[in-house]
């Protein structure tokens, strides 16, 4: 498989490790301040950039009708733009807020235990992530995700970053020295508390999800998710 890769971070040059380790190429590779390559020569594009980047690389690759692959998060306001225009291009196009096999597979779990204490009113709900310094939008995606997904089985109407007013999902950002990943689900009860977790080892598994939804990808048509993939039914 042919793979350009619309930002060249961190995550970029992870996946372009393990990509080579997988027995593909790739083609092209691009920066904010230069790329390298032919971008029309690939099968397939997997976008890490940044939130000011990202809708114009997802338009670039849909434009050009290759599969695009993105992992972006912090620019969802434009989400149903690239959606009406991948539609429009007759093209492909999976967003997740993490590729990790074992994150997507806490998202189902955090949903079944939500719905599952939503009777259960004494328990207060609240969500904790941590990432690096680097990382630039808070909350992350992925605590986002989380978030939507307990608010569809709870009397809360909506996340709110600190959030400490009725009706609100707090959600808590912290940003320390050289963390992957570490999302906490915490119900708190004066009794007792129940708490899921997920925490990351390196980058490995973000990037072997977003080649896994590559190859998954490149030959089929439409906006898909994570759960397409992975084949994971609500």
């Amino acid at each position: 498989m042919k793979i350009a890769l619309l930002g060249y971070g961190k995550m970029g040059k992870t996946i372009e490790k393990l990509a080579l380790e997988k027995g593909h190429a790739i083609v092209y590779k691009s920066t904010k301040e230069s790329s390298e390559g032919k971008f029309e020569d690939a099968e397939v594009a997997i976008e890490f950039s940044s939130p000011e980047a990202a809708v114009g690389n997802i338009s670039k690759a849909l434009e050009a009708e290759i599969p695009v692959v993105s992992g972006t998060t912090g620019w969802l306001k434009q989400y149903d733009e690239m959606v009406n225009l991948c539609e429009k291009r007759n093209g492909s196009f999976i967003y997740a807020s993490n590729f990790s096999i074992g994150v997507n597979l806490f998202f189902s779990i955090n949903k079944y235990v939500a719905e599952l204490l939503a009777p259960w009113k004494e328990y207060n709900v609240s969500v904790e992530e941590i990432h690096h310094t680097e990382k630039k939008d808070a909350p992350s995606g992925t605590a986002i995700t989380i978030a939507e997904g307990i608010l569809n089985h709870s009397d809360k109407k909506e996340w709110k970053l600190d959030g400490d007013k009725p009706g609100e999902l707090k959600i808590s950002a912290k940003r320390e020295d050289d963390v992957k990943g570490t999302h906490t689900v915490s119900y708190d009860s004066t009794i007792d508390t129940i708490s899921l977790k997920h925490e990351a080892h390196s980058r490995d598994g973000f990037a072997l999800g977003a080649i896994i939804a590559a190859e998954w990808l490149k030959d089929r048509k439409g906006v898909f998710t994570m759960k397409d993939v992975l084949k994971i039914k609500d």
